[in-house]
């Protein structure tokens, strides 16, 4: 018999579920990684984020987002219904706060795709959370992904670029980086998945409690 604190797979039990932050610059390809892990079958459950901006061609509501109009999010953020919410280029994104707490209680792996504000309010909410920030080879390599984008201005693309040098600046903040090359998803997304597994082997697991 272990002590409880311990990994219950020392006794034959499921891991515990974690609480994965995928985060990063706006263009690095968070999208594009989330996509891929359900290709390959990661066993997770992924939380939608609630946004206020208008839906772009290609999105699906309730895959990509939940769309919700600018007073409808103002009222879930009135009723406290949200885990953590940010004004990110004029729109409100939210977390779920229940949708969060019944994956992990049913023990399933849990991913939040978040800006790296919001990561920093996970951090002190759920410190137990395992922090992945997600790295663009360079920020040129960002500008080019953002360009073939199509989405936004070359203003707009600017002053992306300039936040992503600061959201740069807080990786320490994190507990990996993962850098996601051009062309080399795959390798992106095989080192999550070592993250995971690793995560899972811990002596004394994380435990995260909302």
């Amino acid at each position: 018999m272990t002590n409880l604190s311990m990994n219950p797979i020392l006794d034959g039990g499921p891991p515990v579920p974690l609480l994965v932050v995928l985060s990063g610059p706006s263009g690095v390809g968070k999208d594009s990684v989330l996509m891929r892990m359900r290709e390959l079958g990661f066993p997770f459950h992924f939380v939608v984020t609630f946004n206020s901006r208008p839906q772009r061609p290609g999105e699906v509501d309730g895959i990509d987002y939940h769309f919700v109009s600018k007073r409808d999010f103002e009222a879930m953020m009135d009723q406290e219904e949200l885990l953590e919410w940010a004004m990110v280029y004029g729109h409100y994104r939210g977390i779920p706060k229940s949708e969060v707490r019944r994956s992990l209680e049913s023990g399933r792996d849990t991913i939040l795709r978040i800006n790296v504000d919001g990561a920093a309010t996970i951090r002190r909410i759920a410190p137990e959370a395992v922090m992945i920030f997600i790295a663009p080879g360079s920020l040129d390599e960002l500008r080019h992904r953002l360009t073939m984008r199509r989405t936004d201005s070359p203003e707009e693309i600017e002053r992306r670029l300039a936040l992503a040098h600061d959201e740069l600046a807080q990786v320490p903040g994190f507990d990996y980086v993962v850098v996601n090359h051009e062309d080399r998803l795959d390798e992106a997304v095989g080192q999550i998945r070592a993250i995971i597994a690793a995560e899972k082997q811990r002596v004394f697991p994380r435990r995260v409690r909302l």
